[in-house]
């Protein structure tokens, strides 16, 4: 966990990321708060508003008698993939830049190790 962000945004993103990753995936039904909080060494409550927090966002869907499942919305699957590989690459720019390299290097490192 990353101490200067909100747990239940760090829950966010991780959650965020199985999903879009495939872990798990389009209609898949998750697994319960409880589960996940345990996993997590996290109290169900920051997990539940981390659920909250994604099904505002559309990326999971409650049914009554199936739980939690990741939305059949494969476009809004691949939009939230697309973010965070935008949030991703700003975070490594400003990095690199802090670090002194100029956005060629950057391109030439990144170049030389892919």
């Amino acid at each position: 966990m990353e101490p200067d962000r909100p747990i239940y945004a760090q829950l966010i993103e991780k959650i965020q990321t199985r999903i879009v990753s495939g872990y798990y995936g389009c209609g898949e039904r998750l697994p319960s708060v409880r589960e996940l909080a345990a996993d997590a060494a996290v109290n169900p409550n920051t997990m539940q508003k981390a659920f909250a927090e994604l099904e505002r966002s559309g990326l999971i869907v409650t049914q009554r008698t199936n739980g939690r499942i990741v939305t059949e919305d494969k476009e809004l699957i691949d939009s939230v993939r697309c973010r965070l590989a935008q949030n991703h690459i700003d975070a490594f720019g400003r990095k690199m830049k802090e670090l002194g390299f100029t956005k060629e290097q950057i391109f030439d490192l990144m170049d030389r190790r892919i």
